[in-house]
């Protein structure tokens, strides 16, 4: 796996790297929302706390796939305020290597299965052959 961060002539990133390149077997993670294990919302009002929780699923997700955060290559965020952004981008980092960032894309959606949930976040981890 090889992440590239910020190759010449791209902008600046921030948390993610503009490309990675794998080999292996791919996992795809489904968007994975803020319902803990009892299928319970988490964080109603905290944007920070559903973003935790989310990630909580996907890492439990890898788990069962035999991956971990690490082999995580690309990350699609749904967010239906963009006002959540930087509760977001730090709830993220505690799951993500800040050195080893994978590609991102976000998009600001007008609402979600659920009215409650302010973040949905879709998954790509790559396994080594």
């Amino acid at each position: 796996m090889q992440h590239h961060i910020r190759p010449a002539g791209a902008p600046p990133t921030n948390g993610y790297s503009h490309a990675v390149s794998v080999t292996g077997t791919l996992v795809l993670v489904s968007g994975q929302v803020p319902l803990d294990a009892s299928g319970r919302l988490v964080g109603s009002d905290d944007a920070g706390e559903q973003t935790r929780q989310v990630f909580r699923n996907i890492v439990a997700v890898l788990a069962d796939a035999g991956a971990t955060m690490a082999d995580v290559v690309k990350l699609t965020v749904f967010l239906t305020n963009m006002s959540d952004l930087s509760a977001f981008r730090a709830a993220r980092d505690e799951f993500i290597d800040p050195e080893r960032p994978p590609a991102s894309s976000l998009v600001q959606v007008s609402g979600l299965v659920h009215p409650g949930f302010r973040v949905e976040i879709e998954a790509v981890a790559a396994l080594p052959a």
